[in-house]
């Protein structure tokens, strides 16, 4: 992605920035590509492989320029390493590392592979989050002789495809020895990660398959094949521009990893330009996206489940956090405390403007466009949260907040939310009448003062206008009517917490905590 200056960036999302650049620079039909290798279970770390170009498409839709979207899902790719979810299948799996993700035994015994079974999981992370994306397992594209051409082509150039691939990937043309554009799949123990290419025409090849790439080693076996068998598959800084070539991709996008110096986005360009003889498309980078401050770490176990943070986030909240950033920035998802209640109030506040009052304001109404179009719910996720903590009822909350819809989409959400305990401690309260031994006058004064017509504000201002007229720290006065309410010196705001407890209650509370 070309650099833009910042009077160009200013008051453009980059969605828009973007699309500006491939519209000036790429003939329609648009053309978006993108894949993702599903070697274990759908996490939020690879989100933005399939996010981002489904929402540049829609962007495009939305402008009107003719487009097509193709999506990957790299099935055919070495099983290299068994998840931290899926130590207890050690046993199993472990005779499968170095197999195809398509060829590799499905241990949960649902689909035909393990990659299909993680394909498919990946599938309704996108149905999920609403993304109607056509997912080509990266497998059909060799079994129907696709690949082959370029098989063929880099097979026959060899010598100069090496040479790019070593200049591109900051390497030394002879610490490539034994290098091949293509990796055979054995035919007796089926992996593709321990092969050798020790002889080829352009068409056929002859392999032994004796590589050890620590995490297994290969079977010893030597066969010879043909291209039209179909039992290989190019190198990952050949297999992706080949892709893109075959398709006539205009843009992709993809990780930090691969787009820095000596990178595989380097060697997909040059690879364009000096073998295939086209116009490599824009490749643009996004940042890595954290859960709770860490990078996801399959092996490690760092970082949550797709499913267990699609039970906390809606997908609206969701898509808004990752698109409404710089796509170049990396996205911390944190679904614990403030933050969340930050990132509803933002998305809520935006949902309801009417026209910018800011370039920030235009960015975050871009954002919305694209990632939530309309909210399905009415009332705020605090005023709902607030009064399900005071009665514990979703049926009364949804006739006290009147908005019966909103409450029954969120209510899931809300509840996991409590239930794993990620919700600030002064929203963590039940009504818990107490009586106060400090500050009884100005209690008394504050609920004397409360009237109907007040609002959220009001309540809040009058705290702080009691504790003035007695020379009172206001600190002391909350902890006090905090005290009064839920038996604890702090809570969530008060205008909020008097509201949602009606004014009568509120009185009677604080005549009940000062008598």
């Amino acid at each position: 992605m070309e650099k833009k200056s910042k009077e160009e960036m200013k008051g453009k999302h980059w969605i828009d920035v973007l699309l500006d650049q491939l519209v000036a620079q790429k003939q329609p039909p648009y053309v978006i590509t993108g894949g993702m290798t599903t070697s274990g279970p759908a996490h939020f770390g690879t989100i933005c492989e399939f996010m981002y170009p489904a929402v540049i498409e829609e962007s495009l839709k939305l402008r009107g320029k003719a487009t097509k979207f193709y999506f990957f899902g790299d099935i055919l790719d070495a099983f290299d390493g068994i998840p931290f979810e899926l130590q207890k299948y050690a046993g199993e799996l472990t005779p499968e590392l170095g197999k195809p993700l398509v060829y590799t035994k499905d241990v949960m015994g649902c689909h035909r592979s393990y990659g299909e079974h993680y394909l498919d999981q990946a599938k309704k992370l996108m149905a999920w989050l609403s993304l109607e994306i056509d997912v080509i397992p990266a497998n059909e594209l060799y079994d129907t002789g696709k690949m082959d051409t370029y098989a063929t082509l880099f097979l026959k150039e060899e010598d100069k495809v090496k040479e790019v691939v070593a200049r591109t990937s900051m390497k030394k043309v002879e610490d490539m020895k034994g290098w091949s554009p293509i990796m055979p799949i054995c035919e007796k123990c089926g992996k593709i990660a321990t092969t050798v290419v020790t002889a080829h025409t352009d068409t056929e090849y002859e392999y032994t398959c004796s590589k050890d790439v620590k995490y297994t080693k290969g079977c010893d076996f030597k066969g010879k094949a043909k291209l039209s068998d179909h039992r290989y598959k190019l190198q990952w800084r050949l297999h992706w521009p080949a892709w893109q070539a075959l398709f006539d991709s205009r843009i992709e996008g993809s990780g930090i990893d691969h787009m820095t110096k000596g990178g595989s986005a380097n060697t997909a360009e040059a690879i364009h330009r000096e073998i295939l003889k086209r116009e490599p498309p824009i490749l643009f980078k996004y940042g890595f996206i954290l859960i709770n401050g860490k990078k996801y770490s399959k092996s490690k176990g760092i970082g949550m489940s797709a499913a267990d943070l699609s039970k906390l986030i809606p997908p609206e909240l969701l898509k808004y956090a990752l698109i409404e950033p710089d796509v170049q920035s990396n996205k911390d998802i944190d679904p614990t405390g403030d933050k969340l209640i930050l990132l509803y109030e933002t998305v809520e506040k935006t949902g309801r403007l009417s026209e910018p009052e800011s370039r920030a304001d235009e960015k975050r109404m871009a954002a919305f466009r694209v990632a939530v179009k309309k909210l399905p719910w009415k009332s705020s996720f605090v005023d709902i949260l607030l009064n399900y903590q005071i009665y514990r009822d979703w049926n009364k909350v949804a006739e006290i907040v009147k908005d019966p819809e909103g409450v029954k989409y969120l209510s899931p959400y809300i509840s996991e939310w409590l239930a794993k305990g990620y919700a600030p401690e002064r929203y963590n309260f039940t009504i818990k009448q107490t009586k106060v031994k400090t500050c009884i006058a100005e209690v008394r004064a504050f609920a004397s003062k409360l009237k109907p017509e007040m609002t959220d504000l009001d309540v809040h201002n009058l705290v702080y206008q009691t504790a003035s007229d007695t020379n009172l720290d206001p600190n002391a006065l909350f902890a006090a009517l905090y005290t009064a309410l839920i038996g604890k010196e702090k809570g969530p705001r008060m205008g909020k917490l008097v509201a949602a407890l009606g004014l009568e209650r509120v009185k009677s509370i604080l005549s009940y905590a000062t008598s």
